[in-house]
């Protein structure tokens, strides 16, 4: 089994930066790839980004590439979203997930984070 917390979420301008975090239990985390998605009001959710379990692949959606960094820090047990240039259209509940990049199958998932970008 696999908890996950998010953090870091809030409100910013548009242009501006925000980092999230995700804090995983459990000693298997190296293991897992880890993604985050996203869910805006009245869509559905949606692939942001992946990092594999030995860091060695990462995966972003087109509307983030050049502006969203995923990475993962296996002695904290966290995978961060480093989000830059935020535009409005990125407000959205923010969620992680653990599991397999490969495959596109993630078995755990956390409560999410609220990320509002203001014009």
């Amino acid at each position: 089994q696999v908890q996950l917390v998010e953090s870091g979420g809030g409100l910013v301008q548009a242009g501006g930066s925000l980092r999230l975090s995700c804090a995983a239990s459990g000693r298997t985390f190296s293991s897992y790839g880890m993604a985050w998605f996203r869910q805006a009001p009245g869509k559905e959710r949606e692939f942001v980004a992946a990092i594999s379990g030995n860091g060695l692949r990462r995966d972003y959606a087109d509307s983030v590439k050049g502006r969203f960094s995923i990475s993962r820090d296996d002695a904290k047990n966290t995978v961060y979203l480093q989000m830059n240039s935020l535009k409005p259209e990125d407000t959205a509940v923010y969620y992680c997930a653990a599991g397999f990049v490969s495959a596109a199958r993630y078995d755990y998932w956390g409560q999410g984070t609220q990320v509002t970008v203001s014009s």
